[in-house]
């Protein structure tokens, strides 16, 4: 039996929809592989009676596939279903690395990214590499069809999880299918901000690359206590705040880890001033998926 833990993950980081990823110290998913004649899917852990045990449904049951792997797949999931937190993406991501291994596929973690990806069309209808290539790889990252850009990045981070539910699939179909030329120059200056920023772990910079007036607006309505959360977040001492992948988890950028306590307590503070119960994680970027014999 092989085990390997891959950590949740942001994507968009506002100005990078589609493309940016970021992979976060906690929380994490842990998959548990073993050969076997076919693939069976057992889970465990947060949400996970939500989540079909079937393999063609199972985002790893499809990487298995993709691999040629059938193994006994036993998933204790650490990051909750429909959380923005790249959930689907941690087992996939797991499991890609997991079975690499333990089938001796010789596929390098990069080429691993886009075998993931393909588990992740299964809930979200599309191949995207945006989570399962920070899970895989770590760091920040920036997904292409034609590669990735890893980069290793060292800021404090929280990660706070309303207790609400917002699917993938509903929080793409708010997005605006047009948008003006001005919010096209303007978000390609924020991806450029956070970039830089990522390159030189400066969370100022990387708190400004974060703005965004076309995606984010959008879904932070599905949220219930956004606008509240990520304006307490700041006046903690943020450097910027915005919506973690889909949402309905929040994502905020500090400038020390000493900062993440009163950052964390503002942002609990603040959904619960609109009835929403939440829970936030102190954390930092992330190493990509980790095996473990």
């Amino acid at each position: 039996m092989l085990t390997v833990r891959a950590p949740a993950t942001s994507a968009n980081l506002g100005s990078g929809f589609d493309v940016f990823g970021l992979a976060l110290g906690a929380p994490a998913d842990v998959v548990r592989v073993e050969r076997a004649e076919e693939t069976t899917i057992e889970m465990s852990g947060a949400g996970s009676q939500y989540i079909p045990e079937d393999p063609t449904q199972n985002t790893a049951g499809v990487v298995a596939a993709e691999l040629d792997a059938p193994a006994r797949i036993c998933i204790d999931k650490g990051v909750r279903p429909a959380s923005g937190l790249g959930s689907s993406a941690a087992s996939a991501a797991a499991a890609a690395v997991a079975l690499n291994e333990l089938y001796d596929r010789g596929h390098s973690r990069e080429e691993l990214v886009h075998i993931a990806a393909e588990g992740e069309a299964v809930v979200s209808g599309a191949a995207h590499a945006d989570n399962v290539a920070p899970s895989i790889l770590g760091g920040f990252t920036i997904a292409r069809d034609d590669g990735v850009t890893q980069i290793d990045a060292s800021l404090p981070l929280v990660a706070c999880l309303p207790d609400l539910v917002v699917s993938t699939r509903d929080a793409r179909r708010v997005v605006p299918e047009t948008v003006s030329m001005d919010d096209v120059v303007d978000t390609v200056g924020s991806a450029a901000t956070l970039t830089a920023g990522m390159c030189r772990d400066d969370p100022a910079l990387v708190g400004r690359g974060l703005e965004e007036a076309v995606v984010t607006p959008a879904r932070a309505k599905l949220i219930t206590g956004y606008e509240a959360a990520t304006t307490a977040a700041r006046e903690a001492g943020a450097t910027g705040a915005t919506v973690s992948g889909a949402g309905p988890g929040v994502l905020a950028v500090c400038r020390s880890p000493d900062d993440r306590r009163q950052v964390a307590s503002a942002m609990l503070a603040a959904f619960d001033d609109h009835g929403v119960d939440a829970r936030a994680y102190q954390t930092v970027v992330g190493e990509g998926a980790r095996i473990y014999r």
